[in-house]
């Protein structure tokens, strides 16, 4: 919405860069920042942000995006990634501005409202004498969670960050000729031919015994290890829930719908034809009293022969959509035509004709041939639509006093789910084999980490309690309780052992294809014409066309030296297998053509603008201390907010 206040691509770009640029600086936890009421997490130019502080940007974080996608995954906005996101935007927040202000970059207010007037949107709410219409700026600031004074104080801090970065960002520059240099290697192909040595034909030739598969379990204990489990019941409390509880009455459908019945109403429509003499509304005086004086003759013409209008239009008007079809213009609702057209043609009756009308195309004769009047549905086609919006509204208001009495009842009475189910009316929901680690299978309400993380709590796994009421989503609560609990253990041998079979025979069978495929290598790199037809047919490969080969197998070879080519090489593919390949040439691309070619120079240029304002980042980061005192969380459940 706001986007045009970045006219800058560079710094528009940058910024969101830095948005998702990597961890920041490392360091172990140091308790000296613990000894307040509230931890220390991250420090920067010697101000401390506090775990409150990261708590509540996070928790603000999080209900804008609620706000703004009501679909979004609860799981999402409380992983211990979103969170981390948090705070590393936190701390770029610090050490920008605390640049912006050692650097004295701070905007003025003139720098401000100049900015503000670039964005349209805002534009558009000043009056005819100037003034800005305070009470629909703010609406409009409120689409974005803001208001006026927070959505200002974002932009000083834009403007200041563009500062910063901006005496980078808008002298980076890339010649054609290093762009073309840099970019060649990326879109070089090679010609190769492959063969591949795949785990599951050498599997027969595994030979299995109970004391190797008594080692591998031993040496590999971890890979039978069974997570904590629980067997689950649950129930959640949202707007669905609390809507399909409320009964409502005939007396409340019909009085809605006499008290709404003018928005159930349809709009009338009015077809009409015209005839056009244009006249653009710059045009000359001359030019435009010449036209209105035709549209005058005409209309006298008309007038005189009604019937006659369309074969007029035909001939004379100036309205190429229209014209052929003797100036019919169809059905037509208020607001699909401009004002004077408008105006004129829903103050006709019917088969009249309009005086001369003018518009900023010209000169216009109106006849109105139909009238289409509104029609208002009868209570029993609206029945279902009031329904519907009677139950969302009620719905909306009791809501919260619902919540109130599920937060209350599944904590008073924390030994079962059942009270609170049979009153409320809410359905008991059951899943089993739930861990305490999510995983990317998991869905709805188990799925939010608060719940999760509730659930299996000390109190809740060895007393079976009821969690207290989370928040999951919008309008949505949930409590669940174990009703079964399995600790985490080891399997047993015995227990284990289809498994360590499995498993045992995959590796020795990934070593044999990786001994086979090294020992030809070593062959044929000494006698080439002893690969015969083991090898693939010749294949072009890239990075942009890989041609079904693995991308560890493109990487290698597109990585080999290109002056001790023809050559070969291994490359161990894991699961897959292993692989041989014989490079034999660079292939000669194609001259891309000029647009391509700009293209790509272009991209070239941005890389190197982020690379170089990375770069500059890094050093304001040493320069005022940028810390961060917390580990960073594994990476296994990737984040989408930001």
């Amino acid at each position: 919405m706001f986007e045009s206040i970045r006219k800058h691509s560079k710094i528009a770009m940058l910024v969101m860069f830095l948005l998702i640029i990597p961890s920041f600086v490392l360091v172990g936890i140091d308790s000296s920042y613990f000894s307040g009421s509230s931890p220390v997490v991250a420090r920067v130019d010697g101000q401390d942000i506090t775990q409150a502080e990261w708590d509540n940007a996070h928790r603000i974080e999080s209900d804008r995006l609620r706000a703004q996608q009501p679909g979004i995954d609860g799981a999402l906005l409380d992983s211990p990634q979103a969170r981390y996101g948090t705070l590393e935007r936190m701390v770029r927040d610090r050490v920008l501005q605390s640049a912006a202000n050692k650097f004295h970059l701070q905007p003025s207010n003139a720098r401000l409202a100049s900015a503000l007037q670039e964005i349209p949107e805002i534009a558009a709410l000043r009056r005819p004498d100037g003034s800005l219409d305070a009470e629909a700026y703010r609406k409009l600031v409120a689409t974005q969670g803001l208001t006026p004074e927070g959505f200002e104080s974002r932009m000083r801090y834009d403007l200041a960050v563009n500062q910063v970065l901006g005496a980078v960002v808008n002298t980076s520059f890339a010649t054609p000729a290093q762009a073309d240099v840099t970019l060649a290697p990326l879109f070089q192909q090679r010609q190769i031919r492959v063969a591949h040595f795949k785990p599951t034909d050498f599997a027969s030739k595994v030979q299995v015994s109970d004391a190797d598969l008594e080692t591998y379990y031993k040496a590999n204990a971890d890979q039978f290890k069974q997570p904590e489990r629980a067997d689950v019941e649950y129930v959640v409390l949202d707007l669905d829930a609390v809507r399909a509880s409320i009964a409502l009455n005939e007396d409340d459908l019909q009085t809605y719908y006499k008290e709404n019945a003018a928005q159930f109403a349809g709009k009338e429509e009015r077809k009409a034809s015209h005839i056009l003499i244009a006249a653009a509304k710059g045009a000359p005086a001359a030019q435009r009293a010449a036209a209105k004086a035709r549209a005058e003759e005409l209309l006298a013409q008309v007038r005189k022969a009604p019937e006659t209008f369309a074969e007029v239009a035909k001939k004379n008007s100036q309205d190429p959509g229209s014209a052929g079809q003797g100036g019919d213009l169809g059905f037509f609702g208020r607001g699909a035509m401009v004002k004077p057209f408008e105006d004129a043609a829903f103050g006709l009756e019917k088969n009249a004709i309009s005086d001369v009308v003018e518009s900023d195309f010209g000169y216009h004769i109106i006849k109105l041939t139909d009238i289409k009047a509104a029609r208002t549905p009868s209570f029993e086609e609206k029945r279902a639509d009031i329904e519907n919006q009677l139950r969302q509204q009620q719905s909306q208001r009791k809501f919260a006093e619902i919540a109130e009495t599920f937060t209350n009842m599944v904590y008073e009475q924390s030994d079962s789910l059942a009270p609170v189910v049979e009153k409320l009316k809410l359905k008991l929901h059951t899943a089993t084999g739930v861990t305490r680690e999510m995983s990317a299978e998991d869905k709805g309400v188990l799925a939010s980490a608060k719940l999760r993380a509730a659930l299996f709590s000390s109190d809740s796994v060895e007393n079976k309690r009821n969690t207290e009421a989370i928040e999951v989503g919008p309008n949505q609560l949930a409590s669940a309780r174990i009703t079964r609990y399995t600790p985490a253990r080891t399997l047993s041998f015995e227990e284990a052992r289809d498994k360590v079979r499995r498993l045992f025979i995959a590796k020795k069978s990934q070593e044999l294809a990786r001994s086979e495929g090294e020992a030809k290598r070593a062959e044929w790199t000494k006698n080439p014409a002893s690969a015969g037809k083991t090898l693939s047919a010749p294949v072009v490969v890239s990075r942009q066309d890989v041609h079904d080969q693995a991308p560890a197998l493109v990487d290698k070879v597109l990585s080999e030296d290109p002056s001790h080519l023809p050559a070969w090489i291994g490359v161990d593919l894991g699961t897959q297998g292993y692989a041989v390949a014989e490079i034999a040439r660079i292939v000669d691309t194609q001259t891309p053509a000029e647009a391509v070619a700009a293209q790509r120079r272009e991209q070239y240029a941005q890389w190197l603008t982020k690379a170089e304002a990375l770069a500059y980042y890094d050093w304001l980061k040493q320069r005022f201390k940028a810390q961060i005192k917390v580990p960073k969380p594994s990476t296994e459940l990737v984040s989408a907010v930001g």
